[in-house]
Order: C-alpha cells, then sequence, then structure tokens
C-alpha cells in the first residue's frame, strides 16, 4: 500500500524509516473481527489492538509513540483509532490487546490518548457501508525525547502535531477494512 500523496505523512518532514511487524495483522491485508470495532457496531467485532513489534528505529531514539489513524473516514479530517504516547526506548514491543480500557499492560509512564470517539483505548475498524476501502496506517513513532509532553486528555491530532519537530524515524503497516453495502 503507497504512503504517496494520498497518505497522511505527504505534507509532513521526511524521516527514516524502520521496521514494524505484526502476528495479527499483515500490510496491505484486511483487518480481522478482533481488529474490527464492535464498539461501533460491526457484529462480531472485538476492538483488540494489534500485536506489533519494530525494530532498526534512528540512533537517538529516545521514546516511541504509536497511532492508528483512518484517513479514508468520511469526516473531513479522518478517524483517529487509537494513540500511545511515551513508550519507553527499550520497549520494541507491543502484545495483541495492550490497548483496552484498562492499558494495564503498558509500561510505567506510557499512556492512551482519547481516540476520535473519545475513548483512551484502541478502537477497532468500522467503515461505513458501502463506503469502499479504507486505509489504517499503523505506526510508530521513534522519538527525540522520553516524554513528548502532552496531556493524557489530548487528542491524537494534538499528539502528532507536538511530535511533528521530534519525530526521528517512522515504521508504517497499512491494513484495510471494508463493510459491503
Amino acid at each position: 500500500m503507497s504512503t504517496n500523496a494520498n497518505g497522511p505523512f505527504a505534507r509532513l518532514p521526511e524521516v527514516p524509516s524502520f521496521t514494524v511487524a505484526s502476528t495479527t495483522v499483515a500490510d496491505g491485508a484486511a483487518r480481522s473481527l478482533d481488529q474490527r470495532s464492535g464498539i461501533l457496531g460491526v457484529p462480531g467485532g472485538k476492538d483488540v489492538s494489534p500485536q506489533l513489534s519494530w525494530s532498526g528505529a534512528p540512533a537517538g531514539t529516545k521514546s516511541y509513540a504509536v497511532t492508528v489513524y483512518d484517513p479514508d473516514a468520511p469526516t473531513g479530517s479522518g478517524f483517529w483509532h487509537w494513540a500511545l504516547a511515551d513508550i519507553p526506548a527499550t520497549v520494541t514491543e507491543l502484545p495483541e490487546g495492550v490497548g483496552d480500557d484498562t492499558g494495564s499492560g503498558l509500561l510505567a509512564g506510557a499512556f492512551q490518548l482519547p481516540n476520535d470517539a473519545r475513548a483512551a483505548r484502541y478502537l477497532g475498524a468500522a467503515p461505513p457501508a458501502g463506503h469502499g476501502q479504507h486505509r489504517y496506517f499503523i505506526v510508530v513513532h521513534a522519538l527525540d525525547t522520553a516524554s513528548i509532553g502532552v496531556p493524557a486528555e489530548a487528542t491524537p491530532a494534538f499528539l502528532g502535531f507536538t511530535m511533528t519537530s521530534h519525530i526521528l524515524g517512522r515504521a508504517v503497516l497499512i491494513a484495510t477494512a471494508e463493510t459491503p453495502a
């Protein structure tokens, strides 16, 4: 899948890439029901955050942030499904399900920001019926600061704005989902 001019990073400064992988979602592949949203009405959807692991982050990385964003949502501004901040630089993996309501699997200091449904948790894919295929940018951002300094109640867009001058590298996995008409 392309991160070209139709992607969310087209107008941001270019940064080196590194590798992100998952045992629960494949790059370019459709999301499973585990990663679809029962909260938003997808039958069988479980709102389980995917397992993620990454490697090759740039030297000087002091923390990570993880975001999941759907630029194809019919909102005029896309839809943020998940945002995590202040993940320690020693962490290179998130287990499946860490994005639940409690965030209990996160290491001390890391936190979830409210998504666009205003819940501080992972919210699965739920494109409107007949709207076509949506892309879900699952991104690990390597940052040059141990704490990005945003409040826990901040929006993912504010996190992104604040991170822009601190991103050393970006690892991107793009999954898809579509709901038939």
